[in-house]
């Protein structure tokens, strides 16, 4: 995966926008970083800013962000450059840039209680001890929504934090970029709102390209 650039140049100011969505990735900043586990949301809207022809990445709110169309409608892509303890401090301050709200964050991050390339939308809740979620959540409120990328769980609590911070394995990059692309594809559905359709529309394209287990997917909530 390529190492997003957090040493670029500044955007201009813009004024308030209408209709516009904030898509965070979760990850840490560097090259160190850039396989493990722990940075599969920056993966994934990378892979979005590719499909939708969004681009140049450059160095703002505390990370590096580009504005774009995704299915019409405006998108500020993010990712925090913060470290993902203070993730919260790069999504409060775009969020108050664009007058945007907390209904208007879609926050991609990886999920150790699901199966690996499992995906889950969700809107509040609970962060699961994820140091990510629990920052943004101090700092704009818990209301706005996650997708939960699976990378499945090593079974002991003790192994958590290396885990997340290891690369993925060889054998595991195959549904990884699958389904960073099949959420591309399909990122049309979080900005129209419809969660359950995008979700429902990942596990089939998932299932068709072989990375799935053939069960029924539930609705998302």
């Amino acid at each position: 995966m390529p190492v997003p650039d957090f040493s670029g140049a500044g955007f201009s100011k813009r004024g308030a926008v209408h209709h516009m969505l904030l898509f965070v990735g979760l990850g840490n900043p560097g090259p160190r970083y850039v396989g493990n586990r722990h940075n599969i949301g920056f993966m994934a809207v990378q892979a979005i800013a590719r499909s939708h022809n969004i681009a140049p990445w450059r160095k703002r709110f505390q990370g590096v962000a580009v504005e774009g169309t995704v299915g019409g409608d405006r998108v500020l892509l993010l990712l925090p450059g913060t470290f993902m303890n203070e993730s919260g401090r790069a999504v409060a301050e775009a969020l108050s840039f664009y007058k945007l709200g907390v209904s208007d964050v879609v926050v991609f991050h990886d999920e150790l209680e699901l199966p690996a390339a499992k995906v889950r939308v969700k809107t509040g809740g609970g962060n699961a001890g994820h140091n990510g979620l629990r920052s943004i959540s101090a700092h704009i409120g818990n209301e706005y929504r996650r997708v939960r990328l699976g990378i499945g769980h090593p079974g002991d609590k003790k192994l958590v934090e290396n885990y997340v911070l290891q690369d993925f394995a060889k054998s595991e990059w195959p549904w990884v970029e699958t389904l960073c692309d099949v959420i591309a594809d399909n990122a049309g559905l979080l900005m129209q709102g419809k969660d359950s359709t995008f979700q429902n529309k990942v596990h089939l394209s998932m299932d068709a390209k072989g990375f799935g287990d053939g069960k029924d997917e539930p609705t998302s909530k």
